[in-house]
Order: C-alpha cells, then structure tokens, then sequence
C-alpha cells in the first residue's frame, strides 16, 4: 500500500512579495554561496538534508554527474552555516524567460526549529531575485517558483507562504 503523496506548487512574480524572515536569534548564522561548484558537496548537503524526509531521485547520481549539474550557468548552491559546521542550503536553477526555480531547500536534522530556516529561504529567494547580476546574459528574474510535498518537513509549506509564495497549483499522487 503505497502513501498519498501532495505536492504543492508555489510562486512569487514580484521581488516585493518577498517577506523577509527576522534574522536568526542563533549567534554566527551566516550565508554563503559555494561559487566553486563542486559535485561532492551538493552530494553532501542533499542526503544530509534530504535524507529523511524521502530525497531519493538524485541519490544513484555519481559524483561526476552532480558536477555537470552544478557547473551549469545560472545553477548556485547557496549554504548557511552556524560557527562554520554547515546547517542547510537551498538551490537555485535559473531557467528561461526569466524563471528560477528553488530546487532545493533545507536544513540538517540537527539544525531544523532554530530560526535558521526562515533566514536561508529569505536569503536564498533574494539571491534568485537577483541571480541574473551575476551571470550575464540571463534574463532579469521575473518569476521564483518551487514545489514542496507532504513528505518534507511538516513546517516546510507554512515557511515558504510566510515568505510570501503562494500556491498555484496541488497535485496528488499515490
């Protein structure tokens, strides 16, 4: 018997939607880009966030196809860390006519109901507002979109409508 699964698809189509969270009460959050992409930290920070909330679809790529993916222009890993141990990331695509997409979004376990999630997604959709500054060619971003499903975390919708995305559309599965 298999679970029922929804899927919520969000989006912002303005820059002001965007409500920022406060800035954790957590002393020594901070948020960094990893501008050298690299195959085995996306690796890393994918099954350390994802692996139990049910990330499984990039879990057989080989390190060599995570580089490739990466290494794609207007694809960025953004990390935040607390005192230099790394505590989430979230994942920007840019893709055409000037969409980005938040591909992925989250903490580790141990860093989860601190503040620290509202901060990287604040910070993380303000870096896909203003992707195109840093990779030159690609359209202004004129729409920032994500999806997330009842297997994420359980304040993972809450969070992102907090930010001000609102849902599109739902879909479900089984």
């Amino acid at each position: 018997m298999s679970t029922p699964v929804t899927t919520w698809y969000l989006e912002q189509t303005a820059r002001d939607e965007l409500r920022p969270a406060a800035a954790p009460a957590v002393p020594g959050v901070g948020v960094a880009r990893a501008e050298v992409p690299s195959g085995d930290l996306g690796r890393f920070l994918y099954a350390a966030v994802g692996g139990d909330v049910s990330w499984i679809d990039r879990l057989p790529w080989p390190v060599g196809q995570w580089q490739a993916h990466l290494e794609r222009p207007g694809a960025e890993l953004w990390v935040a860390y607390e005192r230099g141990t790394p505590a989430g990331y979230i994942e920007l695509d840019a893709q055409d006519e000037g969409a980005v997409e938040i591909v992925y979004f989250g903490l580790l376990p141990a860093f989860r109901g601190r503040g620290i999630g509202g901060h990287l997604l604040s910070f993380g959709t303000a870096r896909a507002w203003d992707l195109a500054g840093r990779w030159p060619g690609r359209p202004e971003t004129r729409r920032v979109w994500l999806h997330t499903c009842s297997l994420d975390g359980p304040h993972a919708l809450g969070n992102y409508q907090r930010r001000g995305f609102r849902v599109t559309h739902t879909t479900q599965s089984h």
